[in-house]
């Protein structure tokens, strides 16, 4: 007897190559067989004719850092197909931490990643001090996916240095060589590798570069060879983007990538680093992805993390937008429900009020408190996204354009657009990854074989993105439904969040549908896959409100043998565990 059998799916391997259809028989946890056909009786048989066999997906850049602690389900990333994550990319995370420096960590955090500091403070349990103590409470814990860690540099910094970590001071010979020997007892303890973040867009709640931004070589270089004597694994860099000669104390892009590939070629680490189109650079990326192909026809591994869609923000009731400093929209949001708060921005004088105020005056000592006002300044970058999801949308589904199109003020059309669909309508601003008319920017980061599919920032960002959808994207609108462009194949879109993103952790027991690999296993109903329209929901501790997307067409997800979702609902198991390097 089997524990399960899948019968007659087309089975997409993860490798690339072409698919084709057999049953997949599974014991222990493990794929035992793959043919055309499986004799043989199991505890449950899946009928998947007509439907997609894939490995789970494995999404190497999340934030659940905190959230392991409250939520063993992990949405939004579990009911996308994901049956891997790993938490502590960018630099920061709750590991290690002194008793008394937990607030300094959570808005650390908030500050960076966009996390309620009251869902944080609420949720996540504490019961750790050194890194390895963490990996332990998760251990002992088990969830809907598996789990794999970094060793983030701000806490590590904040840990040994205190204040002067936080204020980005240089370290001391005794500061580098207290922050290696954690390094290295994180990598012994099973953390798959160090991440730092060194960019200016990473600040905390109080506006203080991430430690680390300004990091010298010397500490750089010493946390990396802690690495490799704790046994090798990545080194994370989220890095500055700046123009070369920029006037910020930070190295420009060419001087960023050089350091890294001289890691790279020096340590033997894999270093992988995050990569976007930017609208002051909007042809850096292809520097990028030259220099890494340069790095790794050396010997080095070096590779981009690069995003399957335009990053940005979702504009809604619920989130930001532009009239969110208004008096009477602030003064209702303190006393309405949401629900309710919507129906009476419906109403036609409570729209004209709110249409004919002035913004109330910006707070700047609080994070993103001006953000709202900004965005009714670039009407011509907010779009709308129609009834469904549209995340390529042409010039003409601009705010501007349908505002000119109709003959009302920007704000005029921003406003009915946000009411549309009963005040549940989303704008969306692509910051990132969307700069002129070259919308196959994305699929050239994607099919370019020095970069990985990555950086859905799971659990991260959640008043403006949902982007933990975005493994089901890829399949959707990348393998089926894309028609500005050039498109992917399943098998393709498939091997970018499977065998590619298992090689850059080194886990060689997932990522394929092979006898002997662990069976993490998607069923999917391909031609009927579909995101839904992102909604809010108040579901984190104490009431913390995020974005949210659902899909459907996942007839099943299992998880080291376990299906742990049918038919896209939770079936409440969890065979998930942490991933120790």
């Amino acid at each position: 007897m089997f524990d399960i059998i899948i019968r007659g799916g087309t089975v997409v391997d993860g490798t690339g190559a072409p698919s084709h259809v057999a049953d997949v028989a599974i014991s222990g946890g493990v794929i035992v067989e793959v043919s055309d056909r499986i004799v043989g009786e199991a505890f449950e048989e899946i009928d998947a004719h007509g439907k997609l066999v894939t490995p789970g997906f494995i999404d190497i850049h999340t934030h659940y850092d905190g959230q392991v602690s409250w939520d063993t389900l992990l949405e939004p990333s579990s009911c996308h197909g994901v049956t891997t994550v790993v938490v502590g990319n960018c630099g920061v995370g709750f590991a290690p931490v002194r008793p008394g420096q937990e607030e300094w960590l959570v808005q650390l955090m908030e500050g960076v990643e966009d996390i309620p500091g009251t869902a944080l403070h609420e949720g996540i349990s504490w019961e750790w001090e050194t890194f390895p103590e963490y990996l332990q409470a998760i251990d002992k814990r088990r969830y809907a996916v598996d789990i794999a860690a970094y060793v983030p540099h701000g806490a590590v910094r904040g840990y040994v240095m205190g204040e002067r970590g936080a204020r980005n001071e240089d370290a001391t010979a005794e500061d580098l060589a207290e922050m290696a020997r954690i390094v290295r007892e994180a990598r012994e303890a099973g953390a798959v590798g160090f991440s730092t973040s060194r960019t200016m867009g990473h600040k905390a709640k109080d506006g203080q570069p991430v430690p680390g931004t300004f990091a010298s070589s010397d500490e750089l270089n010493a946390l990396a060879d802690a690495l490799v004597a704790g046994g090798g694994g990545l080194f994370e860099v989220a890095p500055e983007v700046l123009p070369d000669g920029g006037d910020q104390p930070t190295m420009g892009m060419t001087e960023e990538l050089e350091w890294m590939g001289e890691l790279a070629l020096r340590t033997d680490l894999k270093v992988t680093f995050l990569l976007l189109q930017y609208m002051t650079m909007p042809d850096a990326w292809k520097q990028a992805l030259d220099h890494s192909s340069k790095i790794l026809e050396q010997g080095g591994y070096l590779r981009p993390q690069v995003a399957a869609r335009p990053f940005g923000m979702m504009i809604g009731w619920a989130g930001y937008h532009q009239f969110n400093k208004r008096p009477t929209f602030i003064e209702l949001a303190k006393s309405l429900s949401l629900d309710d708060l919507k129906k009476e921005l419906a109403k036609p004088d409570v729209r004209a009020q709110i249409l004919s105020e002035k913004d109330e005056p910006v707070n700047h000592h609080i994070q993103f408190d001006g953000l709202g006002p900004r965005l009714g300044q670039i009407p011509h970058l907010l779009y709308a996204m129609g009834n469904g999801t549209d995340y390529e949308p042409t010039p003409e589904m601009s705010v501007k354009a349908l505002a000119d199109a109709d003959g009302v003020s920007t704000d005029e059309k921003a406003y009915d657009l946000l009411n549309e669909n009963g005040g549940n309508a989303f704008l969306m601003f692509p910051t990132l990854n969307y700069v002129g008319e070259n919308h196959d920017v994305i699929y050239e980061m994607l099919t370019h074989p020095a970069a990985i599919n990555g950086l859905s920032d799971g659990g991260a960002h959640v008043r403006m993105i949902c982007d933990a959808s975005i493994p089901t994207y890829l399949l959707s609108h990348w393998a089926r439904d894309r028609e500005r462009g050039a498109k992917l194949s399943v098998e393709e879109a498939v091997r970018l969040q499977t065998t590619a993103t298992a090689e850059v952790l080194g886990l060689s027991d997932r990522g394929r549908v092979a006898v002997g690999q662990r069976a993490d296993i998607n069923v999917i109903d391909f031609e009927n896959l579909n995101l839904s329209t992102p909604y809010t929901a108040n579901d984190l501790p104490a009431g913390g409100r995020r974005l949210l997307q659902s899909a459907t067409g996942y007839v099943a997800t299992i998880v080291n043998g376990i299906i742990t979702r049918r038919e896209g609902v939770d079936t409440g198991e969890r065979p998930g565990r942490l991933v120790r390097a």
